[in-house]
């Protein structure tokens, strides 16, 4: 499974994966489906999530990997109990693999949804979906959502898993409906939405000191930032989009990174979508907010369109019941010295007539956020990042596929742009546009194209998520109660 995210991006790996997993699930009793659930997880994100291990050593990592896992572990048991349920109620034959299949892959969706929900706001990471961006399947998003997508692989997977253990010889009948699912994945087109015109679009990747523990001169992240710009000074432009963590501090209490901001909106005549950490009475935000290219004076919180990040990371940009994990690691919990708080407003900023939708750095993964934004009538998104903690990692790779299915799900211009890479400009069919290399500084000046009309995939797929998880759910309670029946019967 590992094999089939990024990097190194091998999709294909997802058929042995899933295949050899639900084998491994088969037949196996609670505490035993437990412990092979639980194997399963812990390898698969104490490999896939390493990189939290960059600069924070390795208790952040194993405490992550090893609680996905046994979230992974619980919510595998429904599979196990549907491969001993379902069989006992349903005769052999092709009824049974087609429920049988259904019920395992609606089940799959539901444990995605469990961990990508809970605890702390959940980690919704590594959907099986997202092992897809690459491909031309990622476009069945555009119709039934992330989730869909994932159901639909995990359907055909599961299907040929029944054609290999049905010990029958191979039937053009049995092959019709993976071919169909196959067929699905490989030639159905994009939910149309409606071209709207262009936008002129500066990005800047300054590769400044933005690590966690980068040593920094005052005013060096702003000064990086600003020398990577340079190259645009002059271009016609309506906007410029600088990074998460692209400034020093607060430019509403910081007059010096006020005037920077000033300096480079003049020279680049449009104003500058920035992003800081800002306070707010005793509060602090991770926020995002477009800086005028006009003359104003000096500017408030209030008087510029803000949007502050929504989902704040656990234990990376607050401490969630802080007293207990101080006590078991004060000197790690002791690093985070301040909690951000979660932001309220609309992921949507106004450039003239034109919505653009936001999400900050781990704010991608969240389906809501981005239905949001298409909601509020976004006509290109913009994704704001900082990866300098995870430098050398595959981090800033596995966060840029998920933003190229996000670009693809909702037939959007996706602007991704980190402060040390990897920066994209992806097209709405998933394609790059145009793109910076990690660990340089540079800039990007493009026309992308603006869409309006939401697709299928954003308006259906909450809906179809939860029809799936209850579904899938209540098909296991239902088998599982005729099971109970009929064993009862034949004792008797």
């Amino acid at each position: 499974m590992n094999l089939a995210f990024p990097s190194p991006s091998v999709w294909i790996a997802t058929v042995p994966g899933v295949a050899l997993l639900l084998f491994a699930l088969m037949g196996r009793r609670i505490r035993s489906a437990l412990l092979v659930g639980f194997v399963y997880g812990a390898v698969f994100f104490l490999i896939l999530v390493s990189w939290t291990a960059r600069y924070l050593g390795p208790i952040p990592w194993l405490a992550l990997a090893l609680l996905e896992g046994l979230l992974t572990a619980v919510a595998l048991i429904p599979v196990t109990l549907a491969y001993r349920w379902i069989p006992r109620v349903i005769r052999p034959g092709f009824v049974r693999s087609l429920m049988l299949s259904l019920v395992v892959a609606a089940l799959w969706v539901g444990r995605e949804l469990f961990l990508g929900n809970w605890p702390y706001g959940g980690f919704p990471w590594a959907r099986i979906a997202y092992t897809l961006s690459n491909t031309g399947a990622a476009r069945v998003s555009s119709w039934i959502g992330i989730s869909g997508l994932g159901f639909v692989l995990v359907l055909l997977i599961a299907l040929l898993v029944e054609l290999a253990r049905s010990g029958r010889p191979l039937r053009v009948g049995g092959l019709v409906l993976p071919a169909a699912l196959a067929a699905l994945l490989v030639f159905l087109p994009a939910f149309p939405t409606a071209a709207h015109g262009t936008m002129r679009i500066g990005a800047v990747q300054g590769n400044g000191p933005t690590g966690y523990f980068d040593q920094r001169a005052p005013l060096s992240v702003l000064n990086a930032q600003t020398s990577a710009t340079e190259s645009l000074y002059g271009k016609r432009m309506d906007l410029l989009v600088w990074p998460e963590g692209g400034l020093d501090g607060d430019p509403f209490q910081d007059p010096a990174l006020a005037d920077g901001l000033d300096e480079v909106a003049a020279n680049v005549r449009a104003p500058i979508l920035a992003n800081a950490a800002t306070q707010k009475g005793e509060a602090y935000f991770n926020t995002s907010f477009l800086w005028p290219a006009t003359d104003h004076g000096a500017l408030t919180r209030s008087d510029v369109q803000t949007h502050a990040k929504r989902h704040p990371v656990p234990f990376g940009e607050y401490v969630p019941d802080r007293a207990f994990y101080y006590a078991l690691a004060p000197d790690l919990i002791g690093l985070i010295g301040r909690g951000y708080t979660p932001g309220a407003d609309a992921p949507i900023v106004r450039v003239g007539q034109t919505p653009v939708g936001l999400a900050i750095c781990f704010d991608v993964i969240y389906d809501e956020l981005i239905a949001e934004g298409i909601g509020g009538g976004a006509q290109v998104l913009v994704f704001q990042t900082n990866n300098a903690d995870f430098r050398g990692t595959v981090e800033n790779l596995q966060q840029l596929g998920i933003a190229r299915m996000r670009a693809i799900e909702t037939g959007r211009t996706v602007v991704n742009i980190s402060t040390v890479g990897t920066s994209q400009v992806i097209r709405p069919d998933g394609s790059t546009q145009a793109s910076l290399h990690a660990d340089r500084p540079g800039a990007l000046l493009d026309d992308v194209e603006l869409r309006t009309g939401a697709t299928a995939g954003v308006m259906l797929g909450p809906w179809i998520e939860q029809v799936l998880l209850w579904g899938g759910l209540l098909a296991l309670c239902v088998a599982g109660g005729l099971a109970r029946v009929r064993r009862a019967r034949s004792g008797a």
